[in-house]
């Protein structure tokens, strides 16, 4: 059974800044342990934390259009979707001491949450704990909802995925591949195009900072049914000049303009001409498709047609300066923080 400590460690949102986070963003604080659950809610222990890009939308200032959910305040303790453990279970909450569950749990050693943003994990013959926060966690569902419901892809089709290393990129490449399109990628470095091709199977992967990026993207991928957009900037503005008639764009995450300001678009009257679709989404939205995508994804896992590639990082006060790695290409799979706990 789980055993409470007398204190823990939880990393606090200190200060805003501009562009990438310094180590005056967050503080780290020891606190004393006196968490007690309320009738629906439960104490866990956070077991491991998923880092992703969104953590640097959530603390940007209010006022910004370009955030989806409530910022983070300063003082409080900072948000992030992870893995943990019950350790007391409120009378209502519909849990159990020992359970393992994954939610929005936030970047500390121990919290009180409310059970109803909880999920009990069943750890099936074929997963691993992991996978939660990788193929059956929001990366999954976030490739699943984009790829089939925003792109509609089909077989046969071109699959362009850019960020397609990353952790929902190399998701959305197994899925089309297993769907039976035609699945290319673009990625920051030759190492995690020899992943693409070597370990997941898209047809070729390209490196976006090679000098002869744009002719080689021609010549390879061709015109494109399904772009599957996780960055942004110069390399989405390009791939609307490479689109087939009817084509869909489906805009999962802008990575290239959260620390930095955003490129201007120069091609978007392509998206007219070639009577194209524009969609972006978020999970947010999307609650009423988990369970048919947990369902489908659980069942790719169980045939082996999925697998997720972790770089794990140990210790909470890795957290702060680790999520700038996401933006510097620095990871090389799902980035993740184990907590330590004795």
């Amino acid at each position: 059974m789980p055993v409470s400590p007398q204190s823990y460690t939880r990393i606090v949102y200190a200060q805003p800044t501009k562009g990438l986070i310094d180590v005056k963003t967050f503080r780290a604080e020891e606190v004393p342990f006196d968490l007690k659950p309320g009738a629906d809610e439960v104490v866990v222990r956070i077991d491991y934390l998923s880092l992703d890009p969104a953590m640097r939308l959530w603390i940007n200032d209010g006022d910004n259009e370009f955030n989806y959910t409530a910022p983070v305040q300063v003082g409080q303790t900072m948000r992030g979707i992870g893995l943990a453990t019950v350790i007391e279970a409120g009378e209502n909450s519909g849990f159990s001491v020992g359970d393992h569950v994954s939610g929005t749990v936030g970047v500390t050693e121990y919290n009180t949450v409310k059970a109803s943003t909880l999920t009990k994990i069943d750890l099936s013959e074929r997963s691993q704990l992991l996978d939660f926060i990788g193929p059956l966690g929001h990366p999954g569902i976030t490739a699943y909802i984009g790829l089939f419901d925003i792109g509609q892809i089909k077989a046969g089709e071109t699959l362009v995925v850019s960020g397609a290393a990353g952790a929902v990129g190399s998701l959305v490449c197994q899925l089309g591949k297993d769907k039976g399109a035609k699945v290319y990628g673009t990625v920051g470095s030759a190492e995690k195009c020899k992943y693409l091709e070597e370990d997941v199977g898209v047809v070729k992967a390209l490196n976006y900072k090679s000098p002869t990026f744009r002719e080689d993207f021609v010549r390879e991928f061709g015109k494109i049914d399904v772009f599957f957009d996780n960055v942004g900037g110069e390399i989405l503005d390009f791939a609307l000049t490479r689109l087939n008639m009817h084509a869909r764009v489906v805009l999962c995450g802008s990575i290239s303009s959260y620390t930095s300001e955003a490129v201007p678009f120069k091609n978007f009257s392509h998206v007219f001409f070639h009577r194209a679709r524009v969609e972006g989404f978020s999970l947010i939205d999307q609650g009423h498709r988990f369970a048919d995508a947990r369902a489908y994804l659980a069942e790719k896992v169980a045939q082996g047609a999925l697998k997720s590639k972790y770089h794990i990082l140990e210790g909470i006060e890795e957290v702060p300066m680790a999520i700038n790695m996401l933006f510097r290409g620095e990871n090389n799979g799902k980035l993740v923080v184990k907590i330590a706990h004795d």
